[in-house]
């Protein structure tokens, strides 16, 4: 494990009280967490993790997700947006984290930003074409091609639009790596994908925090990871305005799904832009100390939400 990210995960442990020094209340509060964190559905309300998009940002979910884990933190379902689709995928299908935190390490080497700042508007005029992201295609085809949502380990649900209509389009079966390559895709400059007749772009523009979605697989309590957006930057090309423009609408969506969210795990990211894929790692590093930071108040969330169930158990 890097040290950084050994650091920050000793911050998490460093969090939990020695047990001479626990009131009351905590040792109650750790034994209940105990039970629920060891206990299955429906002995326990199950949850759903929904996470976001916001480009090489939404990075920030791999911090968010190794926190989870190093807290055992119980996951059942999963739904993501863009980016967030396909972090979700990769940890939904079983995959280790590390895997994740490799995809960071070599975004540059992989040139998955080239799809993004690599791109001249002019010449795409000139051809009358959009263009497809090789490399971010590249990636999704290594790690996801053949498997089926019925084969993850996890129920996972992610979001396309349909360009055509302007539906938001829900995939929870088939081809993997088609319904993930949909949710990123972005409209104006990467073709849409095509698939069982509909023209398929990327899903922030509808559902930026598929909240409703975790819902749908059948979660009972949902967290939303999202990111805060301070990017202080004026854009300088056509792109990337076109990208500050999705990601303010899709902020925009993001507050109303905040809302019908049990728990938020906000990350603050700074001004990191859509298309900083060379700065992935800095981004699940802000995630992982984020999460560590607010880890015993999205147990004590759960634990009020869930304290009915389990008093019925008793």
């Amino acid at each position: 494990m890097p040290g950084r990210r050994a650091f920050l995960l000793c911050l998490l442990l460093a969090a939990v009280p020695a047990a001479a020094q626990e009131t009351d209340d905590e040792v109650l509060r750790d034994a209940l967490w105990t039970r629920v964190a060891t206990a299955r559905p429906p002995d326990r309300p199950s949850v759903g993790l929904a996470l976001s998009g916001g480009g090489a940002r939404g990075f920030a979910h791999t911090g968010v997700l190794e926190a989870l884990g190093y807290a055992g933190f119980p996951v059942d379902y999963v739904s993501g947006t863009s980016m967030g689709a396909l972090i979700g995928a990769i940890y939904s299908s079983g995959q280790p984290i590390e895997e994740l935190w490799a995809f960071g390490r070599d975004a540059e080497r992989l040139k998955v930003a080239r799809d993004f700042k690599g791109i001249k508007i002019l010449p795409l005029i000139i051809a009358d074409k959009l263009i497809t992201p090789t490399y971010i295609t590249r990636f999704i085809e290594d790690r996801l091609g053949g498997l089926t949502f019925e084969k993850l380990r996890k129920p996972f649900a992610c979001t396309a639009m349909d360009i055509r209509t302007g539906e938001k389009v829900l995939f929870t079966e088939g081809p993997l790596d088609i319904a993930v390559r949909a949710s990123v895709n972005i409209p104006g400059i990467f073709a849409p994908v095509r698939y069982r007749q509909r023209y398929l772009v990327d899903g922030g523009v509808v559902d930026n925090i598929p909240v409703d979605a975790a819902r749908g697989l059948g979660a009972d309590w949902v967290m939303a990871s999202v990111m805060e957006n301070q990017a202080a930057r004026n854009p300088e090309t056509v792109l990337t305005t076109l990208l500050q423009v999705i990601d303010i609408r899709g902020s925009l969506l993001a507050r109303e799904a905040e809302k019908s969210s049990d728990f938020v795990m906000r990350t603050s990211v700074g001004d990191m832009a859509v298309a900083d894929f060379d700065r992935c790692v800095e981004a699940g590093e802000a995630g992982l100390t984020a999460a560590s930071a607010r880890m015993d108040r999205a147990r004590e969330s759960y634990l009020i939400y869930a304290a009915p169930r389990l008093v019925e158990k008793l």
